[in-house]
């Protein structure tokens, strides 16, 4: 049962919604003819819906989606109203309302519409049960206070570092670049037993071969030209504590040996010695290779794989993590606006859906830059999407796209195309794909019944 609020200033529009929606299911309605006390009523948050007309005296519709969106009000908003005006369309789109009907209503297109904000209530209320409390089992939350994330997938990866961190097991994180394994990696030092030793972060994939034995290992004086004195290894400054190799599977065979006879028999010999230093290091690694397809070409060897394997942690894509995108986005606006010293109070649900139709080869670190030099472009007060980089475009799946692929014959060919592309890409998603157009979601239905699409 849904709670819907309607407000519109004509009373036998208020009658017949009242009556329709009591017919239609087990809802609790209320209606409001006075707009003026709309910021009162909605301000009690006692609504789920709220179907709203815009043309109203005193305070009309947009007025009150600003206030809305001001005052971060969770409430589904479906705009109604008696005027096709795109750009007024356009301007309650972009303040955040679900779906936007036309009076006369049609019965049809309403019900789908309130189905669609049910629907939407429904998976909030999901999230808002299951993430909470796999967050609140979490017994050393401050470990993972540097990942900033609402997904699931995440919390139950929090769970595994917790139990793994309590041994001195070798771990292998897998996943993408920018998805957060030297975080993951940090906390689990930060939990483990060597939490007060030194955590050294080392990417195997910076150094070249015989620079990374000499810093990794460390050498003697003499070495080699220009080791002028004894320098200590990565290994060495980890010793009691833990020691995190990023992109292990760029390690060349012969110091995968040499790597493995620490993790076997921790010891080692520093370049230009003979004599084998003894040390107490934990390793956690981690690859955005496969390594399996690695074994197989002779790249990486199997005895390293299974000593570094005993447990095992793969992170999953942001692709792949839909509620964090919108989430770090906001978290980044804020986190930039800091920096910068500008006040962007919100991010147009364009650049929003467009965000989130995003691959993210870069992942969250791509996030965070992509946000980053928007914020530096951005002079009004909302994130457009005029300010997203050259270099996103350029990445972007739409960008890449051909519009035009034949010659056609009229400009409504062209138009008829383009549409079916925005729609494909946004999965008939009627809302996303007019903000995409640059329409109102009235004008692309009535587009798509034009074209037969």
């Amino acid at each position: 049962m849904a709670r819907i609020l309607v407000i519109d200033d004509n009373q036998q529009v208020l009658n017949f919604l009242k009556i329709f929606l009591l017919q239609i299911g087990e809802h609790k309605i209320d209606t409001l003819q006075d707009s003026t006390k709309a910021y009162d009523i909605l301000g009690n948050d006692e609504y789920e819906i709220l179907l709203l007309d815009m043309d109203m005296p005193n305070v009309s519709g947009i007025e009150i989606l600003k206030w809305i969106k001001e005052n971060k009000l969770s409430i589904i908003t479906i705009v109604i109203t008696g005027v096709e005006d795109i750009d007024l369309a356009i301007s309650a789109m972009k303040l955040g309302t679900n779906d936007y009907l036309l009076k006369p209503i049609d019965e049809k297109k309403l019900v789908e519409a309130i189905d669609n904000a049910i629907n939407k209530i429904n998976l909030k209320l999901q999230h808002d049960k299951i993430e909470p409390v796999i967050y609140e089992r979490l017994k050393h939350k401050d470990a993972f206070k540097k990942i900033i994330t609402q997904d699931a997938k995440m919390f139950k990866i929090f769970h595994l570092a917790e139990k793994y961190a309590l041994t001195d097991n070798s771990v292998l994180i897998w996943g993408e670049s920018g998805t957060g394994k030297e975080l993951i990696a940090e906390a689990i030092h930060k939990i483990s037993n060597r939490k007060d030793k030194g955590f050294v972060a080392v990417n195997a994939g910076l150094f070249a071969h015989e620079l990374f034995e000499s810093e990794f290992f460390g050498h003697e004086k003499g070495a080699f030209t220009g080791a002028i004195k004894d320098k200590k290894g990565f290994i060495e400054e980890a010793n009691g504590g833990t020691l995190f190799l990023d992109e292990i599977g760029e390690l060349n065979l012969l110091t995968q040996v040499k790597l493995l006879r620490v993790l076997q028999e921790q010891e080692f010999y520093r370049l230009g010695s003979t004599k084998n230093i003894k040390v107490d290091v934990r390793i956690i690694a981690a690859t955005n290779k496969n390594l399996f397809d690695e074994i197989n070409l002779g790249n990486f060897r199997k005895d390293l794989f299974f000593r570094l394997n005993i447990n095992s942690i793969e992170i999953p894509p942001l692709r792949e993590r839909d509620n964090d995108i919108e989430f770090l986005s906001e978290y980044f606006l804020q986190k930039f606006n800091k920096k910068y010293n500008k006040n962007i109070k919100t991010i147009s649900n364009s650049v929003l859906n467009i965000l989130k139709n995003y691959s993210y080869p870069g992942n969250v670190r791509e996030l965070m830059n992509i946000t980053n030099s928007a914020i530096i472009v951005e002079s009004g007060s909302e994130l457009r999407r005029q300010s997203l980089p050259n270099y996103f475009w350029e990445n972007h799946q739409l960008h890449h796209e051909t519009i035009i692929d034949f010659i056609p014959s009229s400009l409504e060919d062209i138009e008829k195309k383009h549409i079916k592309r925005i729609l494909d890409f946004t999965n008939m998603n009627k809302t996303k794909a007019a903000e995409l157009l640059g329409i109102s979601r009235v004008n692309l239905i009535a587009k798509i019944k034009k074209y037969g699409l």
